[in-house]
């Protein structure tokens, strides 16, 4: 078997894996398929125009831009904190991880560091967060090739993420739960939140990952459709600027969270010498859908690995920065009891008169379930973002679509888009 997961400190080289039944080109008569937007594949929000001979995609341009969403443009009329409504609607499938990632870019432009409380509290849902990106990824890719099981052993346990950020931000979909540094409010009750978690990760979500993995690892129909097909070099992937498990099944090894660490990920994240947490990124060199599909599976497991390291070793102490570094809103007891705390939650949520913004621009990236999300802010030192640009992986990763698809016959079109996990607001930003 071709396929192994190696971890990320280990040099590799990329090893192309080659169908052996993959037929040579003919030159027959040529004609145009629209592939999607109405095709279950496509999820209603992309379309691919095909030049096909016979079956086999000789040629194909993909057209995006029916979310019609204009994300970008919103940051120029919304102040640091309300932008997060925004940010959270990029990627729905794990938004919580968007919020975290925008407040993070956001600090580093103020030069906020964020309590150790919230720092652990964020890296515990951001992990949770990859967790839903993944199961939904894997779940999906497999639905659209006829496994609908498999759909169902992680949509179900997607929930019960669900049920936790519902627990702590009072929203199940679009939890909007971070602000200029640290959250929108404590967590409600630190013991249920922890007790969540743990049932989550060591009671429920292992069943459903050995489920899916048995369901697929050795499933003949499944291997069939994704192995050798979509193949992406670990040099086509650099090139390309791909990142997340799309690069890192060619063999790149590129993930943030070891590259240029923050949070928990980084040594001495609570000020007194804390290391960082452990884990292993996993690698695979043979680039397919099928390498694709296992490195996002290993993911969860070291996210679980992670999430166990820090779930019953969350710090005391405040979760946000100081009231006196005016950015945070303070307590309501500050605000009914004195007039200095009604007047910074007058200045922050009436009159935007509690941003002194730096005249600057700075760039924050994460590493999340897609990749490299990125936010570049230019601030000109008003209340709102003078501009804000974002590096969403899905739209980087989607670039290499159209060469993938080349030589490949309709069929296997569903298989590289799921393996590719394209989030459409990602793309019509």
């Amino acid at each position: 078997m071709p396929y192994e997961l190696k971890p990320y400190d280990v040099d590799v080289e990329t090893t192309p894996y080659i169908r052996e039944d993959a037929p040579a080109n003919s030159q027959g008569d040529r004609w145009t398929l629209n592939f999607g937007p109405q095709h279950p594949a496509t999820h209603t929000t992309l379309r691919i125009v095909m030049e096909l001979d016979g079956e086999r995609i000789v040629r194909a341009v993909p057209h995006i831009g029916y979310l019609h969403s204009g994300f970008e443009k919103l940051g120029e009329t919304l102040d640091y904190n309300q932008y997060v409504t925004i940010v959270s609607r990029m990627n729905y499938v794990s938004p919580i991880s968007n919020d975290i990632c925008w407040h993070h870019a956001v600090e580093k432009l103020f030069d906020i560091d964020i309590t150790p409380r919230c720092k652990v509290v964020r890296t515990i849902l951001a992990e949770l967060g990859r967790i839903q990106d993944h199961l939904l990824s894997i779940g999906a890719a497999a639905l659209d090739l006829g496994a609908f099981t498999a759909f169902l052993y992680g949509f179900n346990e997607r929930e019960k993420i669900y049920d936790i950020v519902d627990y702590i931000s009072g929203q199940r979909f679009h939890p909007d739960y971070t602000r200029v540094g640290g959250m929108m409010q404590e967590l409600p009750d630190e013991e249920v939140f922890k007790r969540m978690v743990k049932k989550f990760i060591r009671e429920q979500l292992p069943n459903a990952i050995n489920d899916i993995e048995t369901l697929l690892n050795n499933n003949r129909i499944f291997r069939d459709r994704t192995e050798g097909i979509g193949v992406i070099s670990k040099e086509d992937a650099q090139a390309w600027s791909l990142s997340g498990p799309v690069a890192r099944g060619s063999g790149v090894q590129a993930d943030l969270r070891k590259d240029e660490p923050y949070l928990c990920y980084q040594d001495n994240w609570d000020g007194q010498g804390a290391s960082a947490v452990k884990f292993n990124v996993p690698i695979c060199t043979t680039g397919d859908c099928f390498a694709r599909y296992l490195v996002r599976l290993e993911e969860v497991r070291q996210s679980v690995s992670i999430i166990e390291q820090l779930i019953d070793n969350i710090p005391g102490g405040p979760m946000n920065v100081g009231d006196d570094a005016g950015m945070t809103q303070p307590d309501k007891s500050s605000v009914y009891g004195s007039i200095e705390g009604l007047i910074q939650h007058f200045e922050l949520i009436m009159s935007n008169r509690g941003w002194k913004a730096p005249v600057a621009e700075v760039y924050g990236a994460q590493e999340t379930g897609n990749g490299e999300l990125g936010y570049y802010i230019v601030a000109d030192g008003g209340a709102r973002p003078w501009r804000v640009k974002t590096r969403p992986p899905s739209f980087l990763n989607y670039s290499v679509f159209s060469k993938l698809l080349e030589g490949h016959m309709i069929s296997d079109t569903p298989a590289i888009i799921g393996s590719l996990n394209i989030i459409a607001a990602e793309l019509d930003r």
